[in-house]
């Protein structure tokens, strides 16, 4: 169990901390140190990186959660509702990051690769936007997780 509970958390840990980076360091950065097309360049590589390891970390959180929910716990009618509120807002975080995924980023890269700088700032701002959602969500998510038990 705690090696399903530490890769669980380890997996939270990469992508809501990634998002945090991203969202709050990174790119108030990039806006005042780049110029759009030199920003969109270095945002286009920051995701395919990022992403392939949001990947990842969502594809280990689906399998260590339902794992520690069904093989320790024997099912969603034995855990507290924190858990439950953690398994809402994490399907709809995975719901936010597939569409951002193949939506936006999809026309992002597209708008990159064909140096068309407004309509990739238009993608850029509207993948910015979902991650700013997600990563409240992400928030909210770790502080039911880590205290749901003592709420």
């Amino acid at each position: 169990m705690s090696i399903m509970l530490a890769l669980h958390v380890l997996a939270v840990i990469v992508w809501v901390g990634g998002m945090f980076f991203a969202h709050q360091v990174l790119r108030p950065v990039a806006a005042v140190e780049l110029e759009p097309p030199e920003r969109q360049v270095l945002w286009n590589g920051v995701f395919r990186r990022f992403f392939a390891w949001v990947w990842a970390a969502v594809i280990l959180i689906l399998v260590t959660g339902y794992w520690l929910i069904f093989a320790v716990y024997g099912g969603m009618a034995n855990v507290g509702v924190y858990v439950h509120i953690m398994n809402g807002i994490g399907l709809v975080m995975i719901a936010l990051f597939v569409f951002l995924f193949f939506v936006p980023y999809r026309g992002f890269r597209q708008a990159v690769a064909e140096r068309r700088w407004p309509d990739g700032k238009q993608h850029l701002d509207r993948i910015r936007a979902i991650v700013g959602i997600n990563l409240l969500l992400g928030l909210i998510t770790a502080a039911i997780g880590s205290g749901g038990r003592l709420f």
